[in-house]
């Protein structure tokens, strides 16, 4: 498998995720997101916990790396 195929499954991965995510929340609007949702603290530190880097956590929940990085960092934890 190459590198370009891998990346191409990945983002198809995470589309499902997130899909099934959105099920699971109740949310049934896919237009822009809120800013502030709640709750997204919570999901993203549940995926990287899972072993999903924060690209990928990133990806399915709609937030910027940077954001899924400070949220999953060990001094933001409980």
């Amino acid at each position: 498998m190459t590198e370009a195929q891998a990346e191409a499954i990945s983002m198809k991965l995470n589309v499902l995720i997130a899909l099934a995510l959105r099920q699971l929340a109740g949310e049934t609007t896919f237009g822009k997101r809120s800013r502030g949702k709640r709750g997204v603290g919570d999901v993203a530190r549940y995926l990287a916990d899972m072993g999903l880097n924060a690209k990928d956590v990133a990806q399915i929940i709609g937030a910027p790396v940077t954001s899924v990085r400070t949220l999953v960092a060990p001094h933001r934890r409980g």
